[in-house]
């Protein structure tokens, strides 16, 4: 994948495709998770998870018979749950013959459930879809240690580790290497946002530089800690200003 894709990757930068709907929590990272956050505000139990309206989107026609979502598009997919989560079993066979059909496309999902990877991938997937990047998420040192070994093993052509929300100083040296994309690292937004640090923020880019695995700071996060000094930053300003840190390394 060039460095622009993976920027557009990580930034969310695409079509929005959420086949099904809900999650349930399963680790520290979920705790204040922002489906639950967003639905709440309406009154709903982001727990039940539900198959969407939009879940043909790929496939979708336009009236002159072209896709409506065009070529070279790059789908976001399921970030209002995990693509493994056990409730969509039923439904997934379906998403994946959508991805293989689309594979004038890119797809990604993030997910915190690669243990189930094998147990839901279609027969046809062998080392993986050329155009389907997974990113495999770690919050602490126990998801690092959990799902890294097993994420560097899984058949899978694409693969970025996504450290979002960080929530502590962690440690990647033991598994970086060439199998992984990049790494991306951000801070917890929302009203309830865990400490981010800074300076474990600069720990994980240098472990990247070490290993020649590319890194981006995607988001500071609400709450923001730097050289011993809190910031509370909106979240209108979280990207921009990790940005504006100019810590990236981009490609290899």
């Amino acid at each position: 994948m060039e460095t622009t894709n993976k920027k557009q990757i990580i930034s969310g930068v695409g079509v929005n495709w959420n086949p099904w709907h809900g999650c349930h929590k399963t680790s520290a990272g979920c705790a204040h998770c922002y489906v639950y956050r967003m639905d709440g505000k309406h009154g709903k139990d982001a727990s039940i998870v539900t198959k969407t309206s939009g879940f043909y989107l790929p496939i979708a026609h336009a009236r002159d018979g072209s896709y409506k979502v065009p070529s070279g598009s790059q789908f976001a997919t399921c970030f209002t749950s995990d693509f493994l989560l056990e409730d969509a079993d039923a439904w997934r066979g379906e998403a994946w013959r959508m991805i293989r059909q689309r594979s004038d496309c890119e797809f990604f999902f993030i997910t915190k459930r690669i243990t189930r990877f094998l147990q839901c991938i279609p027969e046809d997937w062998g080392e993986g879809y050329p155009h389907v990047t997974i990113c495999c998420t770690v919050e602490n040192q126990a998801k690092v240690d959990e799902r890294l070994p097993v994420f560097r093993e899984m058949p899978i052509a694409r693969k970025l580790i996504v450290c979002e929300p960080l929530l502590e100083r962690i440690d990647l040296s033991a598994y970086l290497g060439d199998w992984v994309e990049c790494v991306s690292v951000g801070g917890e937004s929302g009203d309830e946002a865990r400490v981010c640090d800074y300076d474990w923020v600069l720990e994980i880019r240098r472990q990247c530089i070490e290993a020649n695995v590319p890194f981006y700071f995607r988001q500071t996060g609400a709450n923001f800690v730097k050289d011993g000094k809190h910031y509370q930053i909106k979240r209108s300003l979280q990207h921009s200003q990790a940005k504006k840190a100019n810590i990236d390394t981009g490609k290899r």
